[in-house]
């Protein structure tokens, strides 16, 4: 049976991938924060079959002492500070945990058993201010917030990583990517679950940011099964994960709102407080490597996506269970 670690196995990718290695018949074994506010939401129904550990990206200590008791064949890094917005407002943590978290987390492989297979999650935001689109791997970098910087440096350090000690150390460059599990902070979320208030009558406005910002939003669960078919590779490699296709927050109101036979315009008010300092005005990535490559593309549209999460947020409001 193999074995996989998972960082941030609580959010909305580590739920997801667990689920995935689940049903691929591995171990499946979860890094946990110590803390007294853990979420265990988003795995609650597969937590019986996973073995949760205590550990943090930010003491190296944890790190080498959960690789060296579990020795997990494959080990997938998605812990993150992942909020962009907050990374305007705690740089230093999103440094610490973004960036750094990652070389302790390869430096203890390293140190413990180098052939183990490591994937780090890298992000579109990454290239912020593009010079091409769409993006794809050997597009030039030029972040734009305290949390595209650190994902730079993760994505970098592993593919120094790679070639300096000859680790199996791979890179997703996964474009947005949302589900029903999509933490309420982030702006496809705080549309689906919006609406659906507005809908119910629990609210008569929402507010947001930059209407016109573009993205290529995929279906998460589409995201993380490009991960580990990554992993499965003889030689280590980064991708670009993404749909190719790119809609603006205009129009994720406009589908999310007319699902429930609303007019956006009526209830979405624009708010300073959501603009971000320097903002990222277009993003749609190229995949082709990945479909070339790992024989991977999405399933799930925009539309249906969208759909799928207003539908999730209603059932949810009208029987008041979690916001996960």
């Amino acid at each position: 049976m193999p074995r996989a670690l998972i960082t941030g196995i609580t959010g909305q990718d580590g739920s997801y991938l667990a689920e995935f290695l689940l049903g691929k018949g591995y171990e499946v074994i979860g890094l946990v924060r110590r803390t007294s506010t853990v979420n265990f939401a988003r795995i609650g129904h597969i937590q019986d079959h996973l073995t949760l550990v205590s550990g943090d990206l930010l003491d190296q200590t944890s790190l080498t002492q959960v690789i060296a008791e579990y020795l997990p064949d494959e080990v997938y890094n998605l812990a993150a500070q992942s909020f962009v917005q907050t990374s305007w407002t705690q740089p230093v943590f999103t440094g610490e945990v973004t960036a750094l978290g990652v070389t302790r987390m390869l430096d203890a492989i390293r140190a413990v058993n180098a052939p183990i297979r490591f994937y780090q999650a890298s992000s579109s935001e990454m290239f912020g201010k593009i010079v091409e689109a769409p993006q794809k791997e050997t597009t030039p970098f030029y972040p734009r917030s305290p949390y595209g910087v650190a994902k730079v440096y993760g994505h970098w350090i592993t593919v120094n990583y790679r070639e300096s000690y000859g680790m199996h150390a791979t890179s997703g460059i996964l474009f947005n990517h949302e589900s029903p599990r999509r933490g309420l902070e982030f702006v496809t979320r705080k549309v689906t679950d919006g609406a659906a208030r507005i809908k119910l009558g629990l609210a008569d406005k929402l507010a947001l940011g930059n209407l016109e910002a573009r993205r290529d939003w995929g279906f998460a669960g589409d995201y993380v099964r490009a991960m580990w078919l990554m992993l499965q590779e003889d030689t280590p490699s980064d991708y670009v994960v993404a749909t190719g296709e790119t809609h603006s927050v205009r129009q994720l109101c406009e589908v999310a709102f007319s699902y429930l036979d609303l007019d956006w315009q009526e209830y979405v008010i624009q708010d300073e407080r959501y603009m971000r300092p320097a903002e990222v005005d277009l993003l749609v990535g190229d995949a082709s490597k990945a479909g070339r490559q790992l024989g991977w593309e999405p399933t799930v549209s925009f539309t249906e996506l969208i759909h799928m999460m207003v539908d999730a947020d209603m059932e949810r409001l009208r029987t008041g269970g979690s916001e996960k």
